[in-house]
């Protein structure tokens, strides 16, 4: 299992929000959703993305995409910076004016489209991530509010094949897009930490180390091993000094405090994608049991397993 494989084979795309938009000026769209995760793909015309924490307003032309992170910070997609919103979009995708009025089927164009105007100048492919995919922090940690590739940057076929598919209504349609979406972001993705310039995570880097790389496929692939720094050190073919050394230079971290890491955010994805019980994820990721992983998800996120399967945090 490679760095990004690692991270992405976990909070893969699961119903997806997609949509095509068609718009003709003046328009603006604010984004309060929430999302960890949006792309944008600009197929024609422009627009400009402006995010809410001070990062320069960018500039979307034809076969660019932008990566948005999600957080607390809302952003506006727009013809022109500093036009006010004429709609905000909230969490799943929801529509209203910024007076709350609802908008989604007075502005519905057809299938996965939604706009302005049917013959409209500028349209936006949208896809974003709706849920919080515990696996993936380490990855959106990595990344800037606002990641935009330029259409000369790189060479994707993705983009026709997302916005032809995105027309469709076929069954079983919208696993395809969770597919098609998933490897339009690992082929973004691939292209931004392959940059000559690019500040890629230490961990990502750490993947082509000899010695660091071979340990963290390791704990990647084999999270419930009783791994200690010595019998890591073994299977990789150095000293437990070495390798503890060479691993916090490289990763930021020691090796027990990134797999401890590693199997808590691995038991938060399962605690959310299956029913399987608390303790038999426990000892799916590594733990001696129920009360083990409890112990540990309350101390790291202050939340217990079942309450962070639920979604809702109790009233203290």
């Amino acid at each position: 299992m490679d760095a990004l494989a690692g991270l992405l084979d976990g909070p893969r795309a699961r119903g997806a929000f997609l949509l095509r938009m068609v718009m003709e000026p003046p328009w603006s769209l604010r984004i309060e959703d929430h999302a960890p995760l949006c792309l944008m793909c600009v197929t024609h015309g422009e627009a400009w993305l402006v995010h809410g924490s001070g990062t320069a307003p960018v500039l979307l032309r034809p076969g660019d995409i932008a990566v948005v992170r999600g957080g607390p910070e809302a952003y506006t997609v727009t013809d022109a910076p500093g036009s006010a919103p004429q709609a905000v979009i909230g969490p799943g995708g929801t529509c209203h004016t910024p007076h709350g009025e609802p908008l989604a089927q007075s502005m519905r164009l057809g299938v996965r489209t939604w706009g302005n105007a049917p013959d409209g100048s500028s349209t936006v492919l949208v896809g974003t991530y709706q849920m919080d995919g515990e696996v993936s922090r380490r990855l959106l940690d990595a990344l800037p509010d606002v990641l935009h590739l330029p259409a000369d940057a790189w060479d994707c076929p993705l983009l026709p094949v997302l916005d032809d598919e995105m027309s469709r209504d076929d069954p079983g349609q919208s696993v395809v897009l969770d597919r098609v979406l998933d490897l339009l972001l690992i082929g973004v993705l691939r292209t931004w930490f392959s940059r000559p310039d690019a500040a890629a995570p230490g961990w990502y880097r750490a993947m082509g180390d000899p010695v660091v790389g071979r340990a963290l496929r390791l704990l990647q692939n084999e999270p419930a091993h009783p791994w200690t720094v010595a019998s890591l050190a073994a299977r990789c073919g150095v000293s437990r000094a070495a390798l503890a050394r060479r691993f916090t230079a490289l990763v930021g971290e020691s090796p027990m405090a990134y797999l401890a890491d590693w199997r808590l955010s691995l038991a938060a994805d399962r605690l959310r994608e299956t029913d399987a019980t608390v303790e038999s994820i426990a000892r799916q990721v590594g733990y001696g049991g129920s009360f083990a992983l409890s112990a540990a998800f309350k101390r790291v996120r202050g939340i217990s397993p079942q309450e962070h399967r639920t979604g809702v945090r109790p009233v203290r």
